[in-house]
């Protein structure tokens, strides 16, 4: 276990004043929902609900073909991404877990990958990346490890850099 760690969630938890961290989480950018057939997905979400779909995203490493759609306007839009698997045997699986990951807003990404990985958080591999919408990402890893024993306990997080717009509107 990382000691500075502990001590930052003890007296956060105690109700001291945590250190000051070189970033903030500013909303949720994302909800990513996955399937076997995205034509199902959008049934419910493009034909009952009303999202409008943004654009199509295909990744072959990613192992993905997905609708980006959009829940609001501007700044405070949620992006809806509608997932199904290129090739269902293969890894990443999208379709596995029905809410496949949710996306954070993040200030400043490259700060808070190395604060946080610094303070025992567990990344995906991949790194910094461009993500479906065009900007930069990267995950927070379900599991946790010897190593780095903070994860989204069986929840997979992406950490999306907010374009400046948003960091205005939400920061």
């Amino acid at each position: 276990m990382n000691p500075s760690h502990d001590a930052a969630t003890t007296a956060g938890a105690a109700g001291g004043e945590a250190p000051r961290k070189p970033f903030r989480i500013l909303g949720i950018q994302q909800i990513a929902i996955g399937g076997p057939d995205k034509a199902r997905l959008r049934r419910l979400w493009v034909d009952v609900l009303d999202l409008q779909i943004k654009s199509t995203f295909v990744s072959e490493r990613e192992n993905v073909d997905e609708d980006v759609c959009a829940l609001g306007r501007g700044p405070h839009a949620v992006e809806v991404d509608l997932m199904q698997p290129l090739d269902a045997d293969k890894k990443p699986a999208v379709h596995a877990t029905p809410l496949n990951h949710v996306g954070l807003w993040v200030d400043d990404l490259p700060a808070a990958v190395a604060w946080m990985t610094a303070h025992g958080v567990r990344f995906a591999p991949g790194g910094i990346r461009k993500g479906a919408s065009g900007h930069d990402i990267c995950f927070i890893h379900p599991k946790a490890s010897d190593e780095f024993p903070i994860a989204g306990e069986g929840v997979l997080i992406e950490l999306v850099q907010a374009p400046p717009e948003v960091v205005a509107a939400l920061g």
